[in-house]
């Protein structure tokens, strides 16, 4: 059961029909009462996975699972920044898309579990859909994945927020000025 709460996306395509949407303000996590325990679950909603502050806030707030919505189409370069999102923030992620042909499919679930106890680098991706309309089943094993972000350096633990003075900053500088965008 999920506590109450709401989400909605924060990063509204501000130059596409999106633009009439009222974008959400905040990256709030939930606690998800499962059979094996309580999961902190949070959510980037489409766009929003394109902006790494949103699973890194995720994450801040305490999120082991962050699922994502998304409704475009999905090709290396986003799959990758997925599952980077998944190993820089220590953070399981399970996103579901569109089947063709609206979008391309490719919905999957990424460990954060980059290396095992022996630290040898392994494939994150746990399950990787086709094109096609369908379902996929992945399981998270989220006590392994407790124990690896007690024993790795990613995610919160060796972070340095006081070098990161303008992160917040509400002025985008050339060539990133956009008379469309709303900060």
């Amino acid at each position: 059961m999920l506590s109450r709460s709401s989400t909605a996306t924060v990063h509204t395509c501000d130059f596409s029909v999106e633009s009439l949407l009222t974008p959400g303000d905040s990256f709030p996590v939930v606690s998800l009462d499962t059979q094996n325990g309580e999961v902190q679950v949070g959510a980037m909603i489409c766009y929003d996975r394109e902006f790494p502050e949103s699973a890194r806030m995720l994450m801040l707030e305490g999120a082991e699972l962050i699922l994502v919505p998304n409704a475009c189409p999905l090709e290396q370069n986003r799959i990758g920044q997925f599952k980077a999102r998944a190993f820089e923030n220590m953070v399981a992620l399970a996103m579901s898309n569109y089947p063709s042909p609206g979008c391309n499919g490719h919905s999957m679930a990424v460990s954060p579990i980059a290396f095992d106890a022996q630290e040898h680098s392994q494939d994150v991706t746990l399950v990787e859909a086709d094109d096609n309309e369908g379902i996929w089943l992945a399981s998270f094993d989220m006590d392994a994945i407790r124990e690896y972000r007690h024993r790795e350096t990613w995610g919160d633990a060796y972070r340095k927020p006081g070098a990161y003075k303008g992160i917040d900053s509400l002025e985008a500088h050339d060539p990133f000025r956009r008379s469309d965008s709303r900060r």
